[in-house]
């Protein structure tokens, strides 16, 4: 039988492990790209693609990052972002904070000078997120299947420099982003974006509609879908 002082010294010894053991995110893909989207677009960015996702999003263009990876290091991670030579650093997913240890990498990077901006499905709480980090907060309207997924709470959680997020399929998705905008005063809190789902909308009918209802959002296409189309790593 292990005696008291045996044990404490077993409980010192796994809380230096503990203490000494990096800190590990499953990782998809990290690379170098212009900013296809938000108040960043055209910026030349570091992604960080993040492994995993709860959501299940009928529209989206990234579910190869639903499973694998590899697992890195939260110092390896800084490395190469460092590699890259860029101001700009995007981490987004799947969704990122899927993955607890997000929020540390996220204020990692703030620490050491970039532009930190965070990509989420609006559907995980943001409460820790590192204030200095410009979150882009998705709102799921009914197209996306996953509208019952919004976490409304985070509406209180915006900043003046985040950006909230609504992409459409058609009309119905459009009236329906047009009626959140209103109900939570979006536009007051900060910059909302509209965005036509690629192949499904056609941007042209989306910016009349915007213009018609005279709305206070920013519509914004996928540069990097007209540059590069669905190739990956882009």
């Amino acid at each position: 039988m292990m005696t008291v002082a045996a044990r404490g010294v077993a409980a010192g010894d796994a809380a230096i492990d503990a203490a000494q053991s990096p800190e590990r995110l499953r990782i998809t893909e990290i690379f170098h790209s212009l900013q296809g989207e938000a108040d960043a677009v055209g910026w030349p960015t570091v992604f960080v693609r993040l492994t995993g996702c709860p959501l299940r999003c009928t529209w989206c263009d990234t579910t190869y990052s639903f499973h694998g990876g590899e697992w890195r290091t939260i110092d390896d991670v800084l490395d190469e972002v460092a590699g890259h030579g860029a101001r700009h650093v995007c981490v987004t997913g799947g969704e990122p904070l899927s993955q607890k240890r997000c929020i540390a990498l996220l204020a990692r990077l703030c620490d050491a000078g970039y532009e930190v901006s965070l990509e989420t499905s609006g559907a995980i709480d943001v409460a820790e997120v590192d204030q200095r980090v410009r979150k882009v907060v998705d709102i799921k309207a009914p197209g996306s299947g996953e509208v019952e997924r919004n976490l409304w709470s985070n509406v209180e959680r915006l900043l003046p420099h985040d950006q909230v997020k609504a992409v459409l399929a058609d009309r119905a998705d459009y009236d329906w982003a047009v009626a959140r905008l209103r109900e939570h005063a979006l536009d007051t809190r900060c910059q909302v974006l509209f965005s036509p789902v690629h192949g499904k909308l056609a941007p042209r009918q989306l910016a009349e509609w915007i213009l018609a209802d005279r709305l206070p959002v920013r519509m914004q296409m996928q540069l990097h879908k007209l540059l590069w189309g669905e190739e990956p790593g882009h």
